[in-house]
């Protein structure tokens, strides 16, 4: 899998309305999440796989995601534990978590709610095929090799582009909505 299939993949119809239908937003808002969230999330898995006191937890993270069943996509959405949805864009965003959640949802226009559980419930998603992947490598590579092999496949912002049709709202341009913002708090919110 090259990162245009990974992409591809995660912003397909199906991916689309799984995780509209399991979020409770629209279609449109799920996309305009994604698209936005997406380079960053990437990044941070990046790091996550390059770091020498990360690699070796990460690794067992994606193993353990690998092992989860998304052949029924709705019913693997649905089943997401948004606790640790939230606990996986912490690792990968890390001490930008909030901003960048909040970067989000201001590039994106849907609300900080409906984007922190969008994101919470992809983060397992993209943790899953990730670790599909490296499973299918036969063990040869580092995650590390791995993930610059596939971060290196293609400029991600306009594979996004490409498969958008142009449209990618820019995180690092938007300004975050209110200093108030709180990541785990929104998480709280939606799981009570």
């Amino acid at each position: 899998m090259d990162m245009s299939a990974l992409l591809g993949t995660l912003l397909s119809g199906n991916s689309v309305q799984s995780l509209s239908q399991a979020s409770g937003a629209s279609t449109q808002d799920v996309q305009n999440v994604l698209s936005a969230a997406l380079p960053s999330l990437l990044q941070g898995a990046l790091g996550q796989a390059q770091n020498e006191q990360t690699a070796t937890g990460f690794a067992s993270a994606l193993q353990s995601h690998a092992q989860s069943d998304t052949s029924d996509l709705g019913s693997f959405l649905n089943g997401v534990d948004l606790q640790d949805g939230g606990k996986i864009l912490m690792h990968l965003l890390g001490a930008n978590t909030n901003q960048t959640a909040q970067q989000v949802s201001a590039a994106s226009g849907v609300s900080a709610k409906s984007t922190v559980k969008i994101l919470a419930m992809l983060a397992p998603l993209l943790m899953n095929l990730l670790g599909k992947q490296t499973q299918n490598s036969g063990g040869g590579s580092s995650v590390g090799g791995l993930m610059s092999a596939l971060m290196g496949s293609g400029n991600i912002t306009s594979i996004l582009g490409s498969l958008l049709g142009g449209k990618v709202p820019s995180v690092s341009s938007a300004k975050p909505q209110s200093s108030g913002f709180d990541l785990m708090s929104v998480l709280m919110g939606l799981l009570k």
